[in-house]
Order: structure tokens, then sequence, then C-alpha cells
């Protein structure tokens, strides 16, 4: 009688699930803040990065077998990197905004997108090729769509219902769509992280083959 294979504890659904919990603070937190200032959006970008990469960072032990961890080890230096950076109060201007928002977004998505279609050629079982891509293009749409925002846009507008003027800008601009971003993450993750695996469905069988 063969041996089974080892089952790990955690899985990527884990890993999924973790990340998609962090995005949705940080959605959560510029969503219901009336304040979209750098100070503010590089706050919550800083938290969310760091959490990020001490998922990714345990992943790679946890999750990922010996030779398949690259991809996490780079995505959690990038994100703690990130995440350090940013946690420098002084640091948070509008013009480190617009820097590390395109440089991460585009990093983290490069290295997402090449994980994910290597793991399509190698047909990896473990890993969640479609939802890895899927990610790393969202990731770099995001740094697309920061980049093509003017950073210093301003827009004076004035509201008669309630007899104020405000004055729309760049910054508000760009941590708005890291809010959207954040929030797009979380519902994606989250659902990838419930769905169930072909490789999961798949195991019973298997089972059976071992035990005939």
């Amino acid at each position: 009688m063969t041996a089974s294979p080892s089952v790990r504890a955690f899985e990527v659904r884990h890993l999924q699930l973790a990340r998609a919990l962090f995005a949705a603070l940080a959605a959560v937190m510029v969503t219901f803040s009336p304040d979209h200032s750098a100070a503010l959006g590089l706050s919550v970008f800083s938290g969310f990065a760091i959490a990020t990469g001490l998922v990714f960072a345990l992943a790679a032990w946890l999750v990922y077998p010996a030779g398949g961890r690259a991809p996490a080890l780079v995505l959690a230096a990038l994100n703690l990197a990130a995440g350090m950076v940013v946690g420098v109060a002084p640091w948070r201007t509008t013009t480190m905004l617009f820097i590390v928002f395109i440089a991460w977004g585009a990093l983290t998505g490069l290295v997402e997108i090449v994980a994910g279609v290597r793991e399509r050629r190698g047909q990896a079982k473990r890993g969640a090729p479609r939802d890895t891509l899927n990610v790393g293009i969202l990731s770099a749409a995001f740094a697309v769509g920061v980049a093509v925002v003017p950073a210093g846009y301003a827009l004076e507008y004035y509201i008669e219902e309630v007899g104020q003027s405000f004055t729309l800008t760049g910054t508000i601009i760009a941590v708005g769509i890291f809010g959207v971003y954040a929030a797009i993450l979380a519902v994606y993750l989250g659902i990838a992280g419930f769905s169930p695996r072909r490789d999961a469905a798949a195991a019973p069988t298997s089972a059976e083959e071992v035990g005939a």
C-alpha cells in the first residue's frame, strides 16, 4: 500500500482569505474616512502592505512547497518595503503617494502575473494560477489608474445644498482609487478563498485508487 502524500494544514485559500481580510479593512478605512489626504492614504496603505507582506512571508513556508516559494518571498519583500517606507510620517507626501502607489502596483502586479503564467504552464496543483494572474492584472491596473491621474490636479466646485466650496485634488482621486482597488481585491480573494478546489474534489478518487 502506497503512503498517501502529506497534507498541509494551510493552503492557498488561507492566504487568499487573509489577504481579503486586510484588503477589506483598508477599503473600509478609506471609504468611511472624510479625510482623503496623502497622509491618511499612505497611513492606511502602510498597514495594509505590511500586513500583506507578513502573510506572504508566513505563506512561503506554511503554504508553498520547497521550490515554489520564490514568488511569495518576493511579494513579501515588496509589500514590507513599501509599507515601511511610507510608515515614516514625514514621508507621507503627495509625491511619495504617487511614487509608492505606482511602483508597488506595477511591481507586485508583474510578479503575480509572471507567477500565474508560470503556474498555468506548469499546471501547478497546489496553486491558483487563474486567481494569481487576475490579482496581478488588477494590481497592474491600479498602478495604471493612479499613473494617469495628474498629481497637481485641483478642481474647485460649489454645492448649493450645503452652501460650501470643495476642492477635488489628484491626491483625493488617487486615494479613492486605492480604496476601490482594495474593495475589489477583498471581494475577489474572499470569493476565491471560499470556492471549492478542483484538487480537493478529486482527492477521494485518488485515495480510493491508493487503497484499491
